[in-house]
């Protein structure tokens, strides 16, 4: 017991990350959740269209990368964004065996990317109730690297509405429209 506290204290980010990883993976791995929770659905209702180029932000163990990859086709990309190395390598690894080649994974804040200004057309949020880099900085970051018109979903947003909305005008984005849990923003031009 004594070695193990001792783990934690060396490396306390290494397992809370193990532990978030964990979690997020027993319901997103889970082979009924597609039964409740179709993501192609979810995400052609967030705007995803073949030819695309997708940032997925906080993309944990896959569940809607795989599924995004599958909607843009081989002309489109994923850029599927998470600070959690597990996540990350869990991605690798199921792209890896369906012989995925348009998705990339990026073990990354999402409030740095990394990506060109103006190369992606659509990013989206899906139920994240705490974004690493404070919504701020990643929502600016998306404006930064999303085309003129490009658009931004955003599932489940945390917070008052009018507020999430004043915020993103703050930054640069408009409401677009409301969809089932969804509410999309384009990006002014």
């Amino acid at each position: 017991m004594e070695a193990i506290s001792k783990q934690r204290h060396r490396h306390p980010g290494t397992f809370m990350q193990k532990v978030a990883f964990g979690t997020i993976t027993l319901m997103h791995d889970n082979p009924l959740l597609p039964l409740f929770k179709d993501p192609y659905e979810l995400l052609k209702v967030a705007g995803l269209e073949r030819g695309q180029k997708v940032l997925e932000v906080g993309c944990g163990p896959g569940f809607f990368t795989i599924p995004a990859s599958h909607i843009v086709g081989e002309e489109g990309i994923v850029y599927a964004v998470d600070v959690n190395p597990y996540a990350i390598a869990r991605v690798r690894g199921k792209i890896e065996k369906e012989g995925i080649k348009n998705v990339v994974p990026m073990l990354r804040n999402a409030s740095d990317t990394g990506l060109p200004n103006q190369g992606v057309d659509v990013a989206f949020m899906f139920g994240l109730p705490h974004i690493v880099g404070g919504r701020e900085g990643v929502v600016s970051e998306i404006h930064r690297i999303l085309k003129p018109g490009g658009l931004l979903s955003l599932q489940n947003a945390r917070g008052r509405r009018g507020t999430i909305i004043d915020e993103l005008g703050r930054i640069g984005f408009v409401l677009l429209e409301r969809k089932a849990s969804f509410s999309l923003f384009i990006k002014k031009r």
